[in-house]
């Protein structure tokens, strides 16, 4: 696959960002047509992506679909008539899967229904509901002190009915059917690091991908709800799962121009958490690790017992762990061109990787005698030696159950020498590939 720097790392960044921009005002859920608009723009970035409909009630392990949310309006009028919170202005002001209400309170009953954060007074909360019957809105906490006593008329026109939920997929196959997961979400409303990155970098790789025309590996790529969306695909395609996928990525949070982030699978030495480590380390020089206690994505889901796929979760700043996450200062000034791209670099770096990791054993019974085959100096002089000996570690730990991430790792050397030494070795006959499934470097 090629892996030459892009060319102009400003356009690639615009570009996810102009699609983070399209994309911000929709109110995505983890149902609606909000979310079907938003995989439909996936959809036209990613040609050959499948979009799937489940309908409400379906099983999947231990929950089912839930009915589909949609919103028409939202809002509080004061006695005087004046919308003094407006879904229309901002669709954080709305708790998601608000049912519809449409009645006189007083501002002590209204106060019981409204979230603000005390502690950041002037951001609007991200609330939801998703399985428990209520309502309620979000607004800054300035707002929320100065509403004065009194009656206010509440109007929230949403509807909860049998629909769907929907998640987009496309499946890249390579020469081999051992399978990388790279995985996102499409079901928060206006949060731009949070939601949208995730997408947006996970589209850019799709289209890379989809421009390699000599995939050793092959990719399925999904965008699904949060949680529900995730149970949902693996009830529908754990066993081939299971049977194929030699390691996953869960992107989100990818947007800031802070550091990097990597929280681990449950076992916490994958080849998806050995990969991360390398190319962090590689690429960003310092990252923040987190281990899989600290989890809140659908590395949960995917890594759970009697699932137990090999996936991490790759980001800049970690959820929860950012000021503004979940918030409406997660907004189109938090996240960069930049961030965006060097988010991308790292997950393609990654991609690159699992392309090239291989096992290899050496062919020779002893060392061979590398000046043969033009590889070691004719003359042997103090100082000879040094300019080949990346040559004879690699076939010193090249047994055919060491990989090649692993024997870089051990003879310190960086893993994009390694590849091409071996591969120069493997042209001269000194090394072969090992038939060992590359699976069981999986967990």
């Amino acid at each position: 696959m090629d892996f030459s720097t892009d060319a102009n790392a400003g356009t690639t960044g615009q570009m996810m960002y102009s699609w983070i921009r399209d994309l911000f005002p929709l109110n995505r859920s983890i149902t609606g047509p909000d979310t079907r608009a938003t995989l439909r723009y996936l959809q036209e970035l990613l040609p050959g992506m499948t979009l799937h409909e489940v309908p409400t009630g379906t099983p999947a392990f231990d929950w089912s679909v839930p009915e589909e949310w949609s919103v028409r309006d939202a809002y509080i009028l004061d006695e005087s008539g004046r919308r003094v919170i407006d879904w229309r202005k901002h669709n954080l002001h709305l708790v998601g899967y608000s049912v519809p209400v449409n009645k006189e309170v007083t501002l002590e009953e209204l106060q019981s229904h409204l979230h603000s954060l005390p502690e950041d007074p002037d951001a609007i909360p991200y609330v939801t509901s998703f399985y428990s019957r209520t309502w309620g809105f979000c607004l800054t906490h300035r707002e929320r002190e100065v509403l004065p006593p009194g009656r206010y008329r509440v109007v929230i026109d949403s509807q909860l009915s049998e629909g769907s939920l929907s998640y987009g997929e496309i499946l890249l196959p390579g020469e081999s059917e051992e399978e990388v997961l790279l995985s996102t979400y499409v079901c928060h409303p206006s949060l731009a690091n949070n939601e949208l990155s995730g997408p947006a970098v996970t589209a850019a790789l799709g289209r890379w991908l989809l421009a390699s025309s000599n995939r050793r590996l092959s990719y399925r790529i999904i965008f699904v709800p949060e949680t529900i969306g995730a149970i949902v695909y693996l009830s529908r395609n754990l066993q081939d799962m299971r049977n194929r996928t030699i390691a996953g990525y869960v992107v989100t949070c990818v947007g800031d121009d802070r550091c990097y982030s990597l929280l681990t699978s449950r076992r916490g030495n994958t080849l998806a958490d050995r990969v991360a480590r390398y190319v962090l380390r590689e690429h960003a020089g310092a990252f923040r690790e987190y281990s899989f206690l600290e989890r809140g994505s659908d590395e949960r889901q995917y890594c759970s017992p009697g699932i137990d796929l090999p996936v991490a979760s790759v980001m800049r700043s970690k959820y929860r762990c950012y000021p503004e996450y979940h918030t409406s200062r997660d907004n189109l000034e938090l996240v960069t061109p930049e961030g965006l791209f060097g988010a991308f670099e790292a997950l393609r770096r990654c991609l690159w990787t699992l392309e090239e990791n291989r096992c290899y054993r050496a062919t020779c019974l002893g060392e061979p005698q590398m000046s043969k085959r033009g590889l070691y100096p004719t003359t042997s002089k103090i100082g000879s030696a040094s300019s080949v000996r990346a040559y004879m570690d690699l076939l010193a730990y090249a047994d055919g159950e060491t990989d090649l991430l692993a024997l870089s790792e051990c003879i310190g050397r960086p893993f994009r020498e390694c590849v091409a030494r071996a591969r120069e070795l493997a042209a001269a006959g000194l090394l072969e590939e090992s038939t060992i499934d590359r699976r069981r470097y999986a967990i």
